[in-house]
């Protein structure tokens, strides 16, 4: 007969943690962000609280991930300790133990209840070689129509959805490439992200992929504000 697992004690602290992924490092995927956040928890030693079962690992809960290749200033991640800690001190034990682009920038300790459910909406720079009176028009174009359907390949097969319903908030101005598109996206499902505004605006690049940058992520605060998830 199998023996059955250790149980192992419950959380004392949660801290909330604020990061950026900046540089080369916004080339990385969740994976592999995930794999360096636990080497980094590891290395710093931690006292991460871990789950129960025949494979124990470090509690650690990850919201609102930016996808793939975007550079982002409000990335959140939140994690279980079996001690009760200084969040400054784990900012500064983090901060040495991940490589430069993965940034810690705040540290908290949680209030309770979930993170994720505090990510509303998202705000993002998209940047383009787009001339900016051509962005202007099609921009004016989109945020007239009640509706825009794009297409986008999932898990589940190419779906078609429409992405004006999520922007909550969407203006151009000049960039270094050329036009630079501020957007406000409410989280929902299906997910909005700003590469499916770019398809739904009609804008194509011609010097290569779009730059996506977000700046801030979590409650809605009014129309279009963002509000701090950790405050």
């Amino acid at each position: 007969m199998r023996e059955q697992p250790e149980q192992q004690a419950p959380p004392v602290q949660r801290l909330r943690i604020r990061y950026a992924k900046r540089g080369r490092l916004r080339f990385t995927s969740h994976r592999d962000f995930s794999r360096a956040f636990e080497r980094a928890v590891f290395r710093a030693r931690i006292p991460m609280a871990y789950s129960s079962g025949f494979n124990p690992h470090p509690r650690i809960s990850y919201a609102g991930a930016a996808p793939t290749g975007s550079a982002s200033e409000a990335e959140y991640v939140e994690i279980a300790l079996r001690e009760v800690v200084d969040p400054a001190g784990v900012q500064a034990l983090l901060a040495e133990a991940l490589p430069d682009g993965l940034d810690v920038l705040t540290v908290v300790a949680s209030p309770g209840g979930s993170l994720a459910d505090r990510l509303e909406a998202s705000r993002w720079l998209i940047d383009l070689a787009v001339p900016v009176a051509e962005a202007q028009a099609a921009v004016a174009t989109f945020l007239a129509a009640d509706e825009v359907l794009v297409e986008r390949m999932t898990k589940k097969g190419l779906r078609s959805f429409d992405c004006r319903a999520a922007v909550l908030a969407l203006s151009v101005e000049a960039g270094e490439r050329g036009s630079r598109l501020d957007v406000v996206l409410r989280h929902g499902v299906p997910s909005v992200r700003p590469d499916d505004v770019v398809t739904g605006v009609g804008l194509v690049d011609g010097a290569g992929a779009p730059l996506y940058t977000r700046l801030a992520q979590g409650p809605l605060e009014g129309d279009a504000t963002i509000g701090d998830p950790l405050a």
